[in-house]
C-alpha cells in the first residue's frame, strides 16, 4: 500500500484571490485563483499523483491501475470515487446557491447530489456566510425575491471565525462571503444551482446563468433549526467523516495510527509542516499539501507541528 502526495487542479473563478498562491503554495501563473481541487477524481478537475512511481497520473488513473482495494470497502457502494476536497479563497462574495440531493441529481443531472462541509481556515474581520433562511418563506416569496434582488434580506447571515465548521445538507441555500479561506469536503459532484449572483458578468461580458426553476424544486425554505453535533468528529455523515488533527511539535509532536481495509485516508494540511511514514516510505509535507493514504496501509506515524483535516469514508 502507499502514501501519495497529490497535486490539485486549479480554478480561476472571477471571485477568487491570491492567498492559495501566496500562503498555500499553489503554483499558478494567473492573477486570480479561486479553488484548488485537492482530492478529486471528478472529470471537471482531477487531482494528480505528485510522488512515487505513478507521478503525473491522475488519481483516477492510479486507482484504475492499482484496483479499488486502495479506496477501501466502504467506497465500493459508490459507482464513482465518493468525495471531493477543495481549498477555496473567496476574495469576493460567491453566488447564493443550492445543491440537490442524490435522488434529484441522479434523475436530472446524471450525477450524485452534494452534501458538504466548510472549515473556516482564515477570515477577515466581519466575514460571514449565508446559511439557510432567517425565517420560513413560501416558494412564491422565494421566487419573487430572486426576481427583485432582495433575497439576502431573508437569509441567515452568520459571522464566522477561524475554526468554525458548517455542515450543509442538500436543499440548504448558502453562500460564502468575501474574505474567507475555506476547506470544503463534499460528495463527488459539481451540481450547483445558482439563484442570485449580484448581477455579475462572466469573462464573456454576460451575466452568469441562474438556475431558478431547479432551485425552486430542491430548496428547503425553512430555517435550520439547530446545529448538529457530530462528536467525537467535527463532521460525520453517510458520505464522509472528518476529524481535526493538531500537533504542536512540543508536548504533542507525534501520533500513531492504523489504516484498515475499510477506507483510504485523506490528510489536508492547513498549517505547519511534518512527516508521515509507514513501513515502506517516508514523505514530508507542509501547509497546503494534500496526502492520499491507501486503505489497508496498516500502521503509520505522523510527526511535526501542523494542523490538518483527516477524512475517511
Amino acid at each position: 500500500m502507499a502514501i501519495i502526495k497529490l497535486k490539485p487542479s486549479l480554478k480561476d473563478y472571477l471571485w477568487g484571490g491570491t492567498k492559495l498562491k501566496t500562503e498555500y503554495g499553489k503554483e499558478y501563473d494567473g492573477d486570480v485563483l479561486a479553488e484548488s481541487w485537492e482530492l478529486s477524481c471528478h472529470p471537471a478537475g482531477p487531482s494528480y499523483v505528485d510522488s512515487g512511481e505513478y507521478k503525473g497520473d491522475t488519481l483516477s488513473e492510479y486507482i484504475l491501475m492499482e484496483g479499488k482495494k486502495v479506496t477501501g470497502t466502504h467506497a465500493r457502494k459508490y459507482d464513482e470515487f465518493p468525495i471531493l476536497i477543495k481549498f477555496i479563497d473567496a476574495k469576493k462574495d460567491l453566488s447564493i446557491q443550492v445543491h440537490p440531493d442524490d435522488d434529484y441529481a441522479l434523475k436530472n443531472e446524471g450525477q450524485y447530489g452534494k452534501t458538504e462541509m466548510w472549515y473556516i481556515m482564515e477570515c477577515d474581520e466581519g466575514s460571514f456566510v449565508y446559511y439557510g433562511f432567517s425565517r420560513e418563506v413560501s416558494k412564491e416569496e422565494f421566487q419573487e425575491r430572486i426576481k427583485n434582488k432582495t433575497l439576502p434580506e431573508v437569509l441567515n447571515k452568520v459571522e464566522v471565525q477561524k475554526g468554525d465548521v458548517l455542515f450543509i445538507e442538500p436543499g440548504t441555500i448558502h453562500a460564502i462571503g468575501k474574505g474567507n479561506v475555506i476547506a470544503e469536503i463534499q460528495q463527488n459532484s459539481n451540481v450547483t444551482y445558482r439563484v442570485y449572483d449580484y448581477g455579475r458578468k462572466g469573462p464573456d461580458g454576460k451575466e452568469r446563468d441562474l438556475h431558478i426553476e431547479k432551485a425552486l424544486q430542491v430548496t428547503k425554505t425553512v430555517p435550520i433549526l439547530r446545529k448538529k453535533s457530530f462528536e467525537p468528529h467535527i463532521v460525520s455523515c453517510p458520505y464522509f467523516t472528518v476529524d481535526k488533527l493538531v500537533l504542536d511539535g512540543q508536548r504533542m509532536k507525534k501520533v500513531f495510527g492504523e489504516i484498515d481495509k475499510t477506507s483510504f485516508v485523506s490528510i489536508l494540511v492547513m498549517e505547519g509542516e511534518g512527516t508521515i511514514r509507514d513501513k515502506e516510505e517516508t514523505l514530508t509535507f507542509k501547509k497546503g499539501d494534500s496526502l492520499f493514504v491507501t486503505a489497508n496501509t496498516g500502521e503509520y506515524e505522523l510527526e511535526g507541528a501542523f494542523e490538518a483535516l483527516v477524512t475517511t469514508v
